[in-house]
C-alpha cells in the first residue's frame, strides 16, 4: 500500500531542492518507492569535518530531507504542510569518501504528527546513522 497522498516524480523533488541546502550538499533522490524515498550525498569537502570524516550534522541534514520531503508528500499540500519537530541521530560508522544513501519510512502518519525513520548507508551497505524524525502536520494559513 502507498504511503503517498500526491506521489512525487524525482523532477518534482529536483525542482523543490533548488537554491537550499540540499542542492549546497548535492543531495541526489534517486528512488522513491510506495513505501519510501532514497537519496545519496557525497562525501566530500562539503560534508566531512576537519578530521576528514562525514560531519554528523551533514548526516543529520540529508536525514531531515528525506524525512520532510517525504512527509509533505503524504498529505494533501492544498490545505496542510509538514515542518520537523524534532530530529535524533546515532553515529554507528564514519565514512571518508565516496557517497552515503539514505531511505526514509514512516513509523507513523497521523493528523497531526508523522514520524520517520531515516537509515543512512555506506556504499558497502553498512549503516553510518540511523535517525528518527518528528514532522508537525499543520494547516495553511
Amino acid at each position: 500500500m502507498t504511503i503517498w497522498n500526491d506521489k512525487p516524480t524525482l523532477g518534482e523533488i529536483i525542482e523543490i531542492g533548488k537554491a537550499t541546502m540540499v542542492e549546497a550538499l548535492n543531495i541526489e533522490f534517486i528512488e522513491i518507492g510506495e513505501d519510501f524515498l532514497s537519496a545519496r550525498m557525497p562525501v566530500d569537502h562539503r560534508t566531512i569535518q576537519p578530521a576528514g570524516i562525514l560531519h554528523g550534522g551533514a548526516s543529520v541534514a540529508l536525514a531531515e530531507t528525506l524525512g520532510s520531503v517525504a512527509a509533505n508528500f503524504c498529505v494533501d499540500r492544498s490545505s496542510k504542510y509538514c515542518v520537523g519537530l524534532d530530529i535524533n541521530a546515532n553515529h554507528i560508522r564514519s565514512v571518508r569518501n565516496g557517497y552515503v544513501f539514505g531511505t526514509a519510512r514512516p513509523l507513523h502518519q497521523g493528523k497531526t504528527t508523522q514520524v520517520w525513520e531515516i537509515k543512512i548507508e555506506n556504499d558497502r551497505k553498512q549503516l553510518v546513522c540511523i535517525s528518527r524524525l518528528t514532522m508537525a502536520v499543520l494547516n495553511h494559513p
